[in-house]
């Protein structure tokens, strides 16, 4: 790359992709058969492929960073040493050092959102459906994380255009149904929690226990990580002004670590498990459409309808079951016709 680039906006590559684009009048997408026409059902098109990425260093998670921090006091403690209660969850979303991690995490994913999203206005699209992100390490460089992100970009064929172009997992059919029920996607949204707790000696009794035996501690670490990763999802959803999430995966790692605490304070083996989630998912808002009014249906008889009028005159008349009510209606819509 030749061109000098100050890190906002699209990358010059990325740009002039865009231009070569725009210029020969053609599209490209990773779209299906079915999905694209279940795209130009509600009144869509694509307009293109559109992708974002970053590359960031993400600095290590050991002693010196402390990301990982258990915060239990009693860490590298003897066990029988003034035992001080169970050890508590550090968890991300509620201000543990991890917070610094994920808040790392997710700058680096709304970086390549952006220039997805800015790819997806130079092509003129209103929108980005089937988004997928991917994290993967940088080749050949430690510490280092590409965050990626590729979907095909789609119009609206009227003129009414919205304020910001959305981003959404959903594929062709999926898009497609939701608009068709009166909903729209707003944004692709990532809630991540890490979360840390000390194998305390209640833990460790219970790990290594020859009963069958639930493990708490590690049940409460997966559950509070799990239900963080849930709340920072619809924190975001609620700030983007969405009704509704629809989700698209949700994944948890769960890994053990050596205590930064327990090795800083005596240099102790003990250990922490370290649980990350994190949830996928488009926030989505209703929309209402104006109706047209009904229209009136007009009927046209065939035939003559005195005539026709006559001879249903005369069947009831004639007939010993006859109902009086119907012979004047009769009677009136004949005179009408002038019969």
């Amino acid at each position: 790359m030749s061109v000098p680039w100050s890190g906002s906006g699209l990358p010059p590559a990325a740009a002039e992709r865009m231009a070569e684009v725009r210029a020969s009048g053609t599209w490209t997408s990773a779209l299906s058969t079915g999905e694209f026409a279940s795209i130009r059902s509600v009144g869509f098109e694509p307009v293109g492929q559109v992708m974002g990425s970053a590359v960031f260093h993400v600095g290590r998670s050991g002693r010196y960073w402390g990301y990982h921090d258990c915060l239990f006091p009693g860490a590298g403690y003897g066990f029988s040493y003034g035992n001080v209660g169970d050890a508590p969850i550090a968890v991300s979303g509620q201000g543990s050092p991890a917070a610094a991690l994920v808040g790392v995490f997710n700058s680096a994913r709304q970086t390549a959102l952006q220039r997805m999203t800015a790819e997806c206005l130079a092509l003129g699209g209103d929108g980005v459906v089937s988004a997928a992100l991917t994290m993967a390490p940088f080749v050949a460089q430690p510490n280092c994380l590409e965050f990626k992100v590729i979907g095909t970009a789609v119009r609206a064929q009227g003129t009414v255009r919205p304020k910001h172009p959305f981003t959404s997992h959903l594929d062709g059919q999926g898009f497609a149904k939701l608009v068709a029920s009166g909903w729209v996607p707003v944004e692709l949204l990532v809630g991540m929690s890490i979360g840390v707790r000390h194998d305390d000696y209640r833990t460790q009794s219970q790990s290594y226990s020859w009963r069958n035996i639930e493990v708490t501690g590690w049940s409460d670490l997966i559950h509070e990580v799990r239900s963080d990763a849930r709340r920072q999802l619809q924190l975001q959803g609620s700030r983007q002004g969405g009704d509704a999430v629809i989700m698209a995966s949700s994944d948890l790692r769960v890994w053990r670590e050596s205590c930064l605490r327990a090795r800083n304070r005596n240099n102790s083996e003990q250990e922490d498990h370290v649980a990350e989630s994190t949830m996928v998912g488009t926030t989505i808002a209703r929309f209402k459409a104006r109706r047209e009014p009904p229209r009136t249906l007009s009927v046209m008889p065939l035939g003559d309808r005195g005539e026709l009028l006559k001879r249903r005159l005369a069947a009831v008349a004639s007939s010993p079951y006859g109902d009086r009510a119907q012979y004047q209606r009769l009677v009136q819509e004949l005179n009408e016709t002038g019969g």
